[in-house]
């Protein structure tokens, strides 16, 4: 570590901080026995190369340890109802205040979660309406939770608060009725064995499998889509009709006796009760939604939406944009307004809890809009926010909770951020710090770096090439610093020069756009170049790329869009529907792949070999070795998920679960395995000395030197070194993987097929979470792609992405409805003088 004296000439007013926070032999991964001095009543900015371990220090070292000692103040049956971090591995730290974590993570895939409920808002306006709302004549008062559609006493009771209602129809269950039922026609009914039982089946029932499904009589095909009748027949499986009936007459002995369920029947039992998710994302979309009849879409009881307050019930100020929110209580919260002057006068109870409500209504939505999310609706559910402004909702929470003396630590807030926006997420920021808090702040973005007073750069590499202190102090002292891969892009040594765009090859033209905050949008996306598309959070970028030019371009090509996220089918708000056509290009487009940032898997069994499809080629491997073959193990043997291979103590889990009474469960190594996950059997056969276990533990890089005789997998390992997950274990679990590695690794394991050169390839923001060294070797990959003739598109705020790209488009000119139009286009060094454009000043910035 590089030993640097304290100067504290960044600090505010002159001043030194309170002191510091001192870390002592800290081990926690791959930090290796590091000392570090951190000062207080600081923004604190640790930066470092993706997997440098400058997260492991933040996060798991100081927050741990922070969370350590405040639960061993509280009550040890409390403490089950905390999501407790592991005990991190340091020697000591002194002088470290009470902490709250701030990290990227996305919402409850849920609809009852929403910008509300996680502001606390919502409660607010609760409060209001049922304390100070006009209620029509003769009707009692309503308790705050009866304004909830997550409670019993407020849920609308037709749809229990949802506020859709599901059916399956003739028309979603029976898509072409030209088809007969031999054919398929009711689509909604189970495939392979259990499929061709319910057709013999309703053979024995006398109907004409045959027949095409229109031409059946009504009576029997409502009946077998709609009853809840369960009869028992005698089945003659793979017989015709006619056979059936002769068999019947003649009283032949049957196979067996089977029991009819009606489509709808076996669809919503299957969507209730499967723990299947890929058996509930095959009967989803025979459920057809519609807005309940009770509430309209309000999701209330009648009584709550019965009470207005500003001539609104509760659930259409919910949908206002916050923006609009605020302006709706500033008369309310002004003492000198009339229209509050008269209301006290005639309700002053009601006149005081208006007052009360509304100042802290303003006050609160004052610092929601100062961080850019005036675009949001307290009834926006948070599985469609961004992680980005699920932790700006949490940040402006903490502003203004007034707390003195905390250490915020925060995981790249600037995440998903257009520069505009990052300005104001730093103006919170130091309202944190001037009350009195240490700011502790993973960070990529260069401006938050800049801000900084603070920085601890952590490398020089990533994983075992990492896990150093390689300077603690002010930003200007890192300059001297060689080892860094920070100082560099923190201190260029003169500005960029513009690089020469392609030409395009064609054009992909898309007209009458409309999703979201999108009106009846054109758009061009120039074919066989990089674009990038650009535009303040919330402006519509994603709307135009990831959702509206998917779905048509998927459209097109037959192929299924992506689906937006991976919560509970029925718990997602309807997505509205995208409007608008491609008018031209699609011929020189065979293929479409997005690559996004949901997870490659929901469970620890999946990882990113098994993902990318390299743990295949290791088992053979194994299996190919002279001791496997002399023992006839094949590749199977050397997969945790197969009985053979695995520990049968913990079925390959690795760990097992330990309950404590009134403590929280704790997880340890599995004592048989010792978390290796495999048997004794199968951990004794060896490759070049490793066992499955010990290659499962190598990082990308590690793997990448050890298979360097292998041509298949070190291409495949090196690919992934390239899009920067060199730092990644290849066992490491698709749930312990951020939203950006996910989609790095999904972009290697698409680089590894062959280029086809007609491809259209759709990222939203690939640079989340990387190191601007990350980016460099992200964009090398990119220009690879469109050097191979395929077309590459880009939702991005990374200036240095879209300044290197060939095309840009600019959405905006605001957020929301202020939003959605395209405001520029053209090569970047001409964006940069676009006037009205907020993007362009920060491109233009960037190049001197």
């Amino acid at each position: 570590m590089k030993k640097t004296g304290p100067t504290f000439t960044r600090f505010a007013a002159g001043r030194s901080p309170a002191g510091f926070v001192r870390v002592r032999g800290a081990r926690t991964h791959n930090l290796k026995d590091v000392d570090v001095d951190v000062p207080r009543d600081a923004l604190v900015v640790f930066t470092g190369v993706s997997g440098s371990g400058k997260s492991s220090l933040a996060f798991g070292t100081l927050y741990a340890e922070a969370q350590r000692r405040y639960l061993e103040s509280v009550a040890p049956y409390a403490r089950r109802l905390f999501h407790q971090l592991s005990v991190p591995e340091v020697d000591s730290i002194d002088g470290l205040p009470p902490a709250v974590a701030l990290q990227q993570q996305r919402g409850t895939p849920t609809t009852r979660s929403s910008v509300g409920s996680v502001t606390t808002l919502s409660n607010l306006l609760r409060m209001l309406y049922s304390r100070a709302g006009d209620y029509p004549r003769g009707q009692p008062l309503l308790y705050a939770e009866s304004f909830s559609p997550n409670t019993p006493e407020g849920a609308c009771p037709n749809c229990h608060g949802l506020g859709r209602v599901y059916d399956a129809t003739e028309a979603s269950m029976v898509p072409d009725d030209a088809l007969s039922l031999r054919e398929k026609a009711i689509a909604a009914w189970p495939g392979a064995w259990q499929g061709q039982n319910l057709r013999d089946i309703v053979t024995a029932l006398g109907i004409d499998i045959d027949a095409p499904w229109r031409d059946l009589p009504k009576k029997d095909r409502d009946w077998l889509l709609f009853t809840d009748e369960q009869p028992q027949v005698p089945v003659y499986p793979h017989q015709s009709l006619d056979e059936v009936k002769r068999a019947q007459k003649r009283k032949e002995p049957h196979d067996y006796l089977g029991t009819f369920t009606s489509a709808r029947r076996y669809v919503q039992e299957t969507f209730a009760k499967s723990e299947s998710p890929l058996m509930k994302r095959r009967v989803a979309p025979f459920l057809v939604s519609t807005d309940c009849r009770t509430c309209r879409g309000k999701r209330l009881r009648p009584e709550a939406l019965a009470v207005t307050f500003a001539g609104r019930d509760i659930t259409d100020l919910s949908r206002e944009p916050l923006e609009r929110l605020a302006a709706i209580f500033r008369p309310f919260a002004d003492a000198t307004s009339p229209g509050r002057k008269k209301r006290d006068a005639e309700h002053p109870e009601q006149g005081e809890v208006t007052r009360r409500i509304a100042q802290d209504m303003s006050a609160r939505l004052g610092v929601l809009l100062d961080l850019g999310l005036g675009y949001l609706t307290l009834e926006r559910s948070t599985p469609t926010l961004s992680p980005g402004e699920l932790q700006r909702l949490r940040l402006a929470t903490q502003v203004r909770s007034n707390l003195f003396g905390v250490v915020y630590v925060l995981d790249e807030p600037s995440a998903g951020l257009h520069p505009a926006d990052t300005e104001a997420l730093l103006r919170a920021l130091d309202r944190l710090k001037a009350a009195g808090n240490s700011l502790f702040v993973v960070e990529h973005d260069l401006e938050v770096i800049r801000r900084a007073d603070w920085i601890v750069d952590v490398g020089p590499a990533a994983g075992e090439h990492g896990g150093r202190v390689l300077y603690s102090g002010p930003p200007d002292g890192l300059r001297t610093v060689e080892e860094s891969r920070t100082r560099p892009f923190l201190f260029p040594g003169q500005a960029a020069n513009w690089r020469e765009p392609r030409n395009p090859k064609g054009w992909l033209r898309l007209a009458g756009g409309t999703r979201n905050n999108l009106r009846d949008l054109d758009a061009a996306f120039p074919l066989g170049v990089l674009t990038a598309v650009t535009g303040v959070s919330g402006s519509g970028k994603s709307s135009l790329v990831s959702q509206a030019l998917v779905e048509l371009v998927a459209g097109h090509l037959g192929q299924p869009a992506p689906p937006e996220d991976d919560g509970e089918e029925l718990e997602h708000a309807p997505a509205s529907p995208v409007g608008g056509r491609i008018v031209s290009g699609m011929e020189a487009v065979k293929r479409l792949v997005v690559v996004d940032q949901r997870p490659i898997g929901r469970t620890p069994r999946s990882n990113l070999a098994t993902y990318t499809g390299l743990f295949d080629h290791v088992r053979k491997l194994f299996a190919g070795t002279k001791a496997a073959r002399a023992r006839k193990y094949d590749a199977g043997r050397f997969s945790f998920n197969v009985a053979k291979g695995r520990c049968e103590t913990c079925t390959g889990e690795g760990f097992v679960m330990v309950e404590l009474l009134f403590l929280p469960s704790v997880y340890s190594p599995c004592p048989a395995c010792h978390g290796t996950r495999y048997n004794a059997k199968t951990l004794e056969i060896e490759y070049r000395g490793k066992n499955i276990a010990n290659v499962l533990g190598m990082t990308v890089d590690a793997a990448w030197e050890f298979l360097a005789n292998e041509p298949h997998a070190h291409r495949s390992l090196g690919v992934l070194r390239d899009v920067g997950l060199g730092y990644l274990r290849l066992g490491q679990a698709a749930t312990e993987l951020s939203g950006g590695e996910a989609q790095r690794i999904k972009l290697a394991t698409e680089l590894q097929r062959a280029e086809r050169g007609t491809t259209l390839y759709v990222l939203d923001e690939p640079t989340t979470g990387l190191h601007p060294a990350d980016v460099e070797r992200l964009m090398f990959q990119l220009e690879g792609l469109v050097g191979a003739g395929n077309t590459v598109v880009v939702v991005e705020h990374d200036m240095r992405v879209v300044s290197g790209s060939d095309w840009v488009i600019d959405v905006g000119p605001g957020a929301g409805d202020e939003g959605g139009r395209v405001v520029a286009t053209g090569v970047p060094r001409d964006v940069a003088r676009a006037t009205g454009s907020r993007t362009a000043p920060y491109l233009a910035r960037l190049r001197g």
